[in-house]
């Protein structure tokens, strides 16, 4: 006697296998990536670090380049996300602090290992300034909200954006101890400070305009 009951379909994961395999290859190349950089980067070691056959690295990035550069496209807005709680200071801190983690992480490493050699890759330049226009992009708009509640007089925003994340991105790489919540707090205090003094002098830039 047939069955008319309808087939049951087979649990799907959340996920599934082959996005979870992808997630943990481009973990392992990052990770690879920042402790020996990009011209040490083997697929046998990303795929024992990430516990998988060596043809799911190559069926998935049969081109070296890629993979680099995918590993490091995952690495973007969701690692310091900028929040609004109405008190500007407090976010700025918070993305600071959650910048520095970020930064220091494997992602961060790998990606501060490509800087440098992104400058003779067309492909992998792009990946790096996606990644950065990401990051800033989110801060942009944090600081865009505060200039027209104002909190902050109107100036040129990605160069605010550069110059509160740059101590960020030169104390992390240095390495000479941890950044600290403090370190956030003196880094924002400082920047928005002179921002602030020069805006009552005239001199704060805007956008579209060089500073003199």
């Amino acid at each position: 006697m047939a069955d008319d009951r309808p087939a049951r379909e087979p649990a799907r994961r959340p996920g599934g296998r082959t996005a979870r395999v992808r997630r943990g290859i481009l973990e392992a190349a990052a990770e690879l990536i920042a402790r020996d950089g990009i011209g040490g980067l083997r697929y046998d070691q990303v795929a024992e670090l990430a516990g998988v056959n060596k043809t799911s690295v190559y069926r998935n990035w049969p081109d070296r380049t890629t993979l680099i550069a995918d590993a490091l496209a995952t690495f973007g807005t969701d690692a310091a996300p900028v929040y609004d709680s109405g008190d500007l200071d407090a976010d700025l801190v918070d993305f600071l602090e959650a910048l520095a983690a970020a930064t220091a992480s494997p992602q961060g490493r790998a990606l501060l290992n490509v800087v440098t050699s992104a400058r003779e890759n067309p492909e992998l330049r792009a990946v790096v300034d996606e990644v950065f226009d990401r990051r800033l992009a989110t801060l942009r708009d944090r600081l865009q909200t505060a200039v027209e509640r104002g909190e902050l007089p109107a100036t040129d925003l990605s160069l605010l954006g550069a110059m509160l994340t740059g101590p960020v991105q030169l104390f992390v790489s240095r390495g000479a101890r941890t950044f600290t919540r403090a370190d956030a707090r003196h880094v924002s205090a400082i920047v928005l400070a002179g921002l602030r003094s020069t805006a009552a002098c005239g001199d704060a830039p805007v956008a579209g305009r060089r500073a003199t």
